[in-house]
């Protein structure tokens, strides 16, 4: 069966983005550090690169070993869509969970207006690869049931208040640490497995 992966950043006090959105806090450490950082998350998750980005890192006709679809809260999808990129993640299957964008953003992307645990169960029912969940906090707490993995880019940095990685009832929800990549930018890659 295919696997839901929350594939994420988060600051040391458990944001994955600012207030209003704003995820450039991230320190990436000196251009030597941000290089050999870039390369592994290239190396290693390559479909997880927007569509518009994938050229200059030499992914145009790469595969996507891990992921073949990407869900998304309308607060991961925005950034894109106010840059003039509607399909953001054209090389995959793009779902957007929101009650308010229009169903016609873009013929490439479907808007899925409720329901958004159904939607994984059904998914997870088909034949392919597994589904990236990219974002964001609401959608992450509202999909905790079904989330199999979590892989969290812990970053040194407080952000003080925010998106956290998880906005939903309290659950308590047990994952074991299946493999760590520390960086030398001192960001570290945890992967995580539901117990």
């Amino acid at each position: 069966m295919r696997k839901l992966v929350y594939y994420v950043a988060v600051s040391i006090d458990g944001y994955i983005a600012g207030p209003g959105g704003e995820f450039d806090f991230y320190p990436q450490g000196d251009e030597k550090q941000a290089a050999a950082y870039t390369e592994w998350a290239v190396a290693h998750y390559p479909e997880t690169i927007p569509t518009f980005m994938r050229a200059a890192h030499g992914l145009v006709d790469a595969p996507n070993p891990r992921f073949d679809t990407v869900l998304m809260g309308l607060g991961s999808y925005r950034p894109g869509l106010e840059a003039g990129f509607t399909s953001p993640y054209a090389h995959l299957r793009q779902y957007v969970v929101s009650s308010t964008l229009a169903p016609d953003a873009d013929p490439a992307v479907t808007v899925v207006g409720k329901d958004p645990l159904g939607l994984v169960r059904d998914l997870k029912q088909e034949e392919g690869q597994d589904i990236w969940l990219c974002g964001g906090g609401l959608l992450a707490g509202a999909l905790l049931p079904e989330i199999d993995e979590l892989i969290i880019k812990s970053y040194p940095v407080v952000a003080g208040s925010g998106i956290p990685a998880f906005n939903g009832d309290f659950n308590p929800t047990l994952f074991t640490v299946a493999d760590r990549t520390s960086f030398d930018n001192d960001v570290t890659i945890t992967h995580f497995v539901r117990r």
